[in-house]
């Protein structure tokens, strides 16, 4: 019976395999993304940011279509659906849903960029010719209080960023006496936040007389949050 059980489990994970396969959609890291491009001729590069963030910085030869725009598919159209799409945002999660999408509408070969244009950066400085927002003194400047600090670094299409912000706003007045809440806006203050090595959103930091006494790269809950001040 549990040969059987065996073979069946190998069975559903081999077919699982060769669908996953089939679906010419792959996640890869920046220097496979890189030679990629380079390697193929006219590459078609997407990126599905908004155009404030595309105008702030992006690959060489990207075309930006919005993946939260209302035209993306009218807009996608005009891709060529047999050649290579190159797909990549801020950090990976538009692009993963994108990508999805482009393999529904029958885009043969799609490869996205996993850690999207914060890794590029990242892996590439020469990316961001010029700084800017913030600059790393201002910031150390906020760090410098005798209250305690939060910094919340988030983005205007950041699901988690947006469902933490009413609670931050209320702890901001709850707490005024005790606690300061600085939001910033990563992709206002990309070369900051890129400067700072994060590589994702949200991102939470407790600092107390200076130091840093907590830090989250994903959503946190008011409790969890509360606990850490």
């Amino acid at each position: 019976m549990k040969k059987i059980q065996f073979y069946l489990a190998l069975t559903l994970f081999v077919i699982a395999t060769s669908c996953t396969n089939s679906q010419n959609f792959k996640s890869v890291e920046v220097s496979e993304f890189k030679s990629s491009i380079e390697k193929t001729n006219d590459a078609q590069i997407l990126d599905v940011r908004t155009p404030g963030e595309f105008a702030g910085g992006h690959i060489n030869n990207a075309i930006n279509i919005d993946w939260n725009g209302n035209d993306f598919d009218s807009q996608i159209s005009q891709l060529n659906k047999e050649k290579t799409v190159f797909v990549y945002c801020l950090s990976g999660g538009r692009s993963k849903k994108a990508a999805s999408h482009l393999k529904e509408l029958g885009f043969k070969n799609i490869i996205e960029l996993n850690g999207g244009y914060l890794a590029w950066s990242k892996a590439n400085p020469s990316t961001d010719s010029t700084w800017t927002g913030m600059t790393l003194e201002n910031y150390n400047q906020l760090l410098t209080s005798e209250k305690t600090v939060v910094i919340d670094f988030y983005a205007e299409w950041c699901a988690p960023c947006k469902k933490m912000a009413p609670y931050l706003d209320k702890l901001s007045n709850e707490l005024a006496d005790k606690v300061i809440i600085h939001r910033i806006d990563a992709d206002k203050n990309k070369s900051l936040f890129n400067k700072l090595g994060y590589t994702g959103l949200p991102v939470v930091l407790v600092f107390k007389k200076g130091k840093l006494t907590f830090q989250k790269n994903q959503y946190i809950s008011e409790d969890e949050l509360r606990k850490a001040l």
